[in-house]
């Protein structure tokens, strides 16, 4: 009796193990998915943000085109847009492009808030759908920034959270940046006069 009872406790002891070891492997190809899940989606929001930073690039040499004929006294602004247009565009990080994106549209407002000096280029057909475009670029990358910063915000929770932290680190996960406004382009710009 002893001998089935000691035979039978081995048996369940090796079945617990078993299952042990299955859930341990279950869990972290589980959480090995979950974690690629989310750094997909990051991507997604990063690149959707990335075409819209192209379209708004794309679009800033018809409006230095259009303006430059207006603002005479205005070349500094026009150059200094045209700099970090060529800037963004070569940058590879998410902070580079960042960086570069807030001086485009701090840029772009100054642009807007001079051309109230000039009255001829404000009633300008082309200056007028410049304008409009630019303004809904820069409100889809305002929207699309909330969900990239989302996407980082879970990825960077659950790589840093525990047991998940140990397979992302083994993985070589690391956290990620957000795509920040800093306080600079939060003010708003006064036209000189």
């Amino acid at each position: 009796m002893i001998l089935l009872f000691g035979l039978g406790f081995e048996l369940c002891c090796g079945f617990v193990l078993v299952v042990l070891a299955a859930y341990a492997v279950f869990y972290a190809f589980s959480t090995y998915n979950s974690l690629v899940s989310l750094k997909n989606n990051m991507d997604n929001a990063w690149a959707n943000i990335d075409v819209l930073l192209k379209q708004r690039s794309d679009l800033i040499p018809n409006l230095v085109e259009v303006v430059k004929g207006y603002m005479k006294h205005e070349k500094d602004v026009l150059t200094k847009i045209t700099e970090l247009r060529t800037a963004m565009l070569s940058a590879t990080s998410v902070k580079e492009k960042a960086k570069e994106s807030e001086g485009i549209s701090a840029s772009l407002k100054t642009i807007f808030a001079v051309a109230e000096n000039y009255p001829n280029l404000k009633a300008s057909a082309n200056f007028i759908e410049l304008q409009r475009q630019l303004t809904a670029i820069e409100n889809q990358i305002a929207d699309r920034r909330e969900f990239f910063n989302n996407a980082v915000l879970l990825y960077n929770t659950r790589i840093q959270m525990i047991p998940d932290a140990i397979i992302a680190l083994t993985l070589g996960m690391k956290a990620k940046e957000y795509f920040k406004v800093s306080d600079e382009e939060k003010k708003d710009v006064q036209a000189r006069i």
